[in-house]
């Protein structure tokens, strides 16, 4: 086996994992970012690498985005919006994030892959993700990829067609999200 050999093998698994995502659950994340004052994004490890990109993306677009934990994220209030990204929905540093993005009135968004879990059951929308190794134990999806891999790719994919249905819905293009790009590069 060989590099390309595994590449055909990953995409095959994207096209799988894709074909999965409820686009109903979907387009009710588009709306919800439309609707929010604020939009944070909360995620750990590789879940939160790809956190991070959608809130670049969504600043591009002119959205109020920002990235829990950084020192220039704003108070989360009433009618913000957070999207927490997370496999297992049991990561012990977002489920406090969770529980107080609640309390004081924001909006919980799960992107995840076990609904039933303890950030699934707080969240007011979930959307589920496939992607891991246990879940071709449970006969559900099959993946060669280690850990999370296949969860975190398609995370990035599915905030990348988050990002493409919003700039559909809000007729904004390339060249207009370029005027937000960093220019101290």
């Amino acid at each position: 086996m060989n590099t390309a050999y595994y590449l055909k093998e990953v995409i095959r698994e994207l096209e799988n994992t894709t074909q999965a995502i409820s686009e109903e659950v979907s387009e009710q994340l588009v709306d919800a970012i439309l609707a929010a004052n604020k939009v944070f994004v909360a995620g750990a490890g590789r879940s939160g690498l790809m956190g991070k990109s959608f809130v670049m993306r969504m600043m591009h677009m002119g959205i109020d985005a920002y990235v829990v934990g950084e020192t220039v994220t704003p108070n989360l209030q009433e009618g913000d919006l957070l999207i927490v990204g997370t496999g297992s929905g049991e990561t012990k540093t977002l489920v406090p994030i969770v529980k107080k993005a609640k309390n004081l009135g924001g909006e919980v968004a799960a992107v995840t892959l076990s609904p039933e879990s303890a950030i699934g059951k707080l969240s007011d929308l979930t959307v589920v993700l496939p992607g891991t190794p246990k879940d071709k134990e449970a006969g559900q999806y099959e993946t060669i990829q280690p850990m999370g891999s296949l969860f975190e790719q398609t995370s990035l994919l599915f905030y990348d067609a988050v990002i493409l249905r919003f700039m559909e819905k809000k007729e904004l293009d390339s060249k207009q999200m370029y005027g937000k790009h960093a220019n101290l590069e």
